[in-house]
Order: structure tokens, then C-alpha cells, then sequence
């Protein structure tokens, strides 16, 4: 058992796309399943929020000539596909039972979601894959993850990154002298401008004093780690303890 007893994941659709940006990834798709699956050994309780960017974004919209609310229909659609694409991986390398529950109804492939019944399935051990975002159009599955760890009652919830180990004080990408954050909090990310999140996700954390960690996904045994109380990544949280970049 680790330091945590439940905890949502977030996922973006990069994460299960790999280097190729688009679609899905074999060897991504099965490393995810292994880290999900570490957790899950543990004890914990783990809840997965999956987001569609590997096929679709609202942004997307203007080029294809099409509204913003119907692309991101379609982005939820692209959820979807994403989380029965990872259950079956799932499933087929644990004997774990695996649900997957979408916020808009679509009762032959997936549950809808209802709290107490996600609640339910992750108090009896069964991994569960929460997909559609929240059903509703000009909203990434930034905010719906922050709002399913609180709906859930989680101890954390864990931000999987591509590319990136962390918070830093600027692009490391670009600037090759970025210091990484060990910790900050809500207000000073907000602050500083540091696009982890949505703006809006990174306000509801803090207003409901959510523990977030933000990680690199491709890090392999980051996720378990951090469940055994390993600081790996960021940490944000509401306090006003104070922001350190990491030396």
C-alpha cells in the first residue's frame, strides 16, 4: 500500500498516440496499461481521466470548416475510442476487471457515469476508465479531470505530461537553463503563467485544495512511484508554502 488509498490519472490522447502524435500506439498503449496496472498493485484505487487530442482537438475546428461545439463532439468521441482501446490492453495483460464510464450516454460499449457507482467499482478493486470528458462542448479534459478527483474523493490526482518531467519556470524545450519546480502552489502557477492545465481546472483545484502531481508519462515506474511517496515531477498544491525550483 502506498501513501495514497485512491487516485485519478490523467491522460492525455498524446500519451497513447507515441511519436507518432496520431492514433494509437501499440507500445505506448501497453506501457500505460503496465503503469496503470503497477498502481493497481499497490492496493490503491485508481480512476483514469483519458483525454481525444490523438484524434480530434476543438481547435481544431476552424481548419475543418466546422463549429466549435461539433468538434468537440467529436473530441469525445475520440475519448471514447481511447479508453476502449486501453481496457482492452488492460484486460488483456491482468485479470483485472476494467470499466469504462462516459459522461454522455452510450450504454453498448461503456457505463454511463454515475458517482456512487464509479465509487462503488473502485471500492471493489476494479480499474475504471472515465471518458467523454463532461459531456458538454468548450470544456478540455483538463477541468473534467480535476472535477472527477473531487467528485471521487481522491487523495491526488496524477498529471501525465508529454515531453515534459514537470513544472518549470519556463519552456525547457526552449530555454535549456528552465529550472524545474519541486513544488508551487495554485496561485503562484496561475501567477507565473505556467501552462500545465486549463486555467479553469487549475482554479477548481485550488478552490477544493486538490493534490496534484505532474509527471512525465514516458517515465517508466513514475506513476508507482509517486504513489509510494517518491516526489517525482511537480507537486502543486493549494498551500502557500512557497515555490522552489529544483537545483
Amino acid at each position: 500500500m502506498g501513501r495514497y488509498s485512491r487516485v485519478v490519472v490523467k491522460l492525455s490522447g498524446e500519451a497513447l498516440a507515441g511519436d507518432a502524435g496520431w492514433g494509437t500506439d501499440p507500445a505506448s498503449l501497453a506501457q500505460l496499461a503496465d503503469e496503470i496496472l503497477s498502481v493497481h498493485e499497490l492496493g490503491i484505487e485508481i480512476a483514469v481521466v483519458i483525454g481525444g487530442g490523438n484524434y480530434f482537438r476543438g481547435r481544431m475546428a476552424d481548419g475543418w470548416g466546422i463549429g466549435r461545439a461539433e468538434a468537440d463532439n467529436i473530441g469525445m468521441l475520440g475519448t471514447v475510442m481511447n479508453a476502449l482501446m486501453l481496457r482492452g490492453v488492460l484486460t488483456a495483460r491482468s485479470e483485472t476487471d476494467v470499466r469504462v464510464m462516459t459522461a454522455m450516454p452510450m450504454q453498448s460499449v461503456a457505463e454511463p457515469f454515475i458517482r456512487l457507482r464509479a465509487d462503488r467499482h473502485l471500492r471493489r478493486g476494479l480499474i475504471v476508465l472515465l471518458a467523454g470528458g463532461i459531456g458538454q462542448p468548450f470544456v478540455t479534459t483538463d477541468y473534467p479531470a480535476v472535477q472527477r478527483a473531487l467528485e471521487l474523493d481522491a487523495d491526488a490526482l496524477l498529471v501525465a505530461k508529454r515531453g515534459v518531467d514537470g513544472v518549470y519556470d519556463s519552456d525547457p524545450n526552449l530555454n535549456p537553463d528552465a529550472k524545474r519546480y519541486t513544488d508551487l502552489t495554485y496561485r503562484e502557477a496561475l501567477a507565473a503563467g505556467v501552462r500545465v492545465m486549463d486555467e479553469s481546472a487549475f482554479v477548481l483545484a485550488n478552490e477544493q485544495g486538490l493534490l496534484m502531481h505532474v509527471f512525465d508519462v514516458a517515465a517508466r515506474g513514475a506513476m508507482r512511484a509517486i504513489c509510494q511517496g517518491e516526489d517525482v515531477g511537480t507537486v502543486i498544491t493549494a498551500d502557500a508554502a512557497g515555490a522552489r525550483p529544483a537545483s
